[in-house]
This record gives structure tokens, sequence and C-alpha cells, in this order.
């Protein structure tokens, strides 16, 4: 969402070709969020399959294979400027939806996972996953690596879209092989929270034990039903207004933490500025503070120096935190009117 915000990407496609068409761009972007503090960079092969980009107008004539093997190196690279490690992402494919062919659907993962593996990724992630069934044979793909798989669903607290409990759903993927669970994508942060502790519960009543993982929306979403946040009418193209700020994303990361969440991030509408929040409130676990804490200070405090009165006097937590934002538009709705409809092949 980022780089098609910047030009680099296809809104509603948001197929990543931008790894070999504007490698600078990516570049740019991991280097970004690695200063605001990120453990871990994800590579940029969102919707990476040969299926989905055949069906999203590709006509470049640029293969997955490419994609995924530049984005690897362009992770890489990145990450070795700091500490950082890479994780290889796959996500649910438009062959899941039109045939539900396992054969089928284990191979598309499989070619994924062996172009990861040319370029030694840490680990891998399956992601914007909305049935478990599919997640799962990924889960089973990767696993065949010998790497950590970690595991997000994009479902709501009311499950996937077969109805699968997020207690069940995690369950099925620890036994499947994952070593992280949890969730990302198409829900605002609070709303992901319960989902995992929905998942957490799950795990603790079968007895089994595994990490627990969160990338929600920057997006405020309350409103949003089981199709998440792209049945909202400003999907995609007028969702600042809905922007969570970077003290929303100290309270959601505290929050998350408490819940015994130790991979905290986020999805769609984070910016650097909210990973930074991120390792801002956990500073005190973590040990230190990322470089791009350096300009600003805690909680404001370089505002302490403004020449104006009224502006120094928010250089203090208790005032961002009990700030409510307004929108600056008259007659704005608080809330939206979702649009009916789920899942449809290929989406």
């Amino acid at each position: 969402m980022q780089l098609e915000r910047r030009g680099y990407v296809k809104a509603g496609h948001w197929t990543p070709e931008a790894a070999v068409e504007h490698p600078e761009a990516v570049r740019q972007l991991h280097r970004e969020f690695l200063r605001a503090g990120a453990n871990v960079l994800q590579t940029f092969t969102f919707y990476c399959s040969e299926d989905k980009l055949e069906i999203s107008g590709n006509v470049t004539n640029i293969t997955g294979a490419q994609i995924n093997e530049a984005a690897c190196d362009l992770a890489r690279e990145v990450a070795n400027e700091g500490d950082a490690l890479v994780a290889g992402c796959v996500s649910k494919t438009p062959c899941y939806a039109e045939s539900h062919s396992e054969t089928k659907v284990k191979a598309i993962f499989k070619k994924q996972m062996d172009d990861f593996l040319k370029k030694d990724i840490d680990f891998f992630i399956v992601e914007f996953v909305n049935h478990v069934e599919e997640a799962g044979w990924a889960v089973e793909v990767l696993k065949t690596s010998g790497k950590p798989v970690g595991a997000t669903l994009c479902i709501s607290p009311h499950g996937d879209m077969d109805g699968v409990p997020p207690g069940e759903c995690a369950v099925r993927l620890v036994k499947a092989g994952a070593d992280i669970v949890g969730i990302n994508c198409h829900l605002d942060p609070l709303t992901c929270i319960r989902t995992v502790k929905l998942m957490k519960e799950g795990l603790q009543k079968a007895g089994l034990k595994a990490h627990l993982m969160i990338q929600p929306l920057g997006f405020h979403t309350p409103e949003c039903n089981l199709g998440g946040y792209t049945s909202l009418p400003e999907y995609p193209f007028a969702l600042e207004t809905r922007a969570i700020t970077r003290w929303d994303i100290h309270k959601y990361t505290r929050e998350a933490y408490n819940a015994g969440i130790r991979y905290i991030g986020g999805c769609c509408g984070f910016e650097p500025y909210h990973i930074r929040a991120i390792a801002e409130e956990l500073a005190a676990e973590r040990g230190f503070l990322p470089p791009a804490s350096e300009k600003h200070g805690l909680w404001g405090a370089a505002l302490e120096m403004h020449t104006k009165p009224w502006v120094r006097a928010r250089a203090r937590r208790e005032y961002w935190e009990n700030l409510l934002p307004a929108s600056g538009r008259p007659k704005c709705p608080s809330m939206a009117t979702p649009a009916d409809g789920y899942e449809t092949a290929g989406i």
C-alpha cells in the first residue's frame, strides 16, 4: 500500500513487480522500516504466485521467480545494514478459490519455497490467508525446508471464511507444523488482538504451544464485517481519514505484549513511524531505542524547545495518551456502512 501511494504498485491487484521494475523504491522502504526499529524485513512478494500475476494483468513477462529472487536480494541487502532477519512470505492463491485442489495449491507454494531457498532466507511467513485449510497446506510445504514457519490468518474473531473458530484455526496450524501463529491484515489492531487471544485460548485448551504473532491494519475499522476493510467505502483510495496515530500504536503494542504476543508488527497502512512507535513502547523490554528516535524524543519531548508555550505544553505523555483526535471534516460520519459480500475467486 505504501508503494501504491508512491506510484509503484497497481491498487486492487497489489502484485509485487516493483521488486524487479523499481528496486530502488523497495530498497528505500525496507531501509526506512529498518531504521524505525524493525527486527524482520519481509520479502516484497505478496501475491507473487504465477496464477495471481496472470489474472492481475502482468503484461511485462516478469516471472514469479524473478520477483521472488529480486525481493530476497533487496531484503537481505538492507537487513545486513542492521541486525535484522529476512522472512520469505507467501500468500493465498487464486488456485485455492477456483479448484480447492491440494495438489495444485501445494505445487504453487513449493515453487515459491524453492525460489526463497536459493537465497537462504531466515524463516517463512504464510500471510493473508482466510481459509485455514489453505494456510495449513502452505505450512506443510514450507516445513519441508527445515526452516521455522509462521502462519498468520486474515480473519476476524468470528473465524475463517468457512466458519472455523480462531482457536481451532490455531490448533490446526500448529499441528500442520507452524512455529508461530497469529493474525494479519483486514482489521484494526485491537480487533486483531481479540482474535489472537482466541487463538491462544484454543492452543492452551489443546495443550499446544506456539509463538504468537500480530500484524494488523494501520487503520481504524470498528464497523467491518467478515469481509474486512475491503468492504469499507473508503477502500482503497480514501483510507487516510482512518489512519492510526503513533499514540494508538503505543496502546496497541502494550496490549499485544501484555497478551503474550511477541512478534508485533503491522500490515496495510503501517508506515515506518508506526513501527518506530512499537520499538519505542518496548524500549525497556528490548534494551534500546531505534536510530529514528533521535530526532523527536519520546512522547514528543522535542516539543519542549518549541517557541509557542501551548505547543511546549504538549511535550508529555499524558497529553498524547488522552487526546481525542478530530477528523477536521465537517459532517464527517463516525462510521460507514460496509458493503455486503465475501471473497470471490481470484481476489
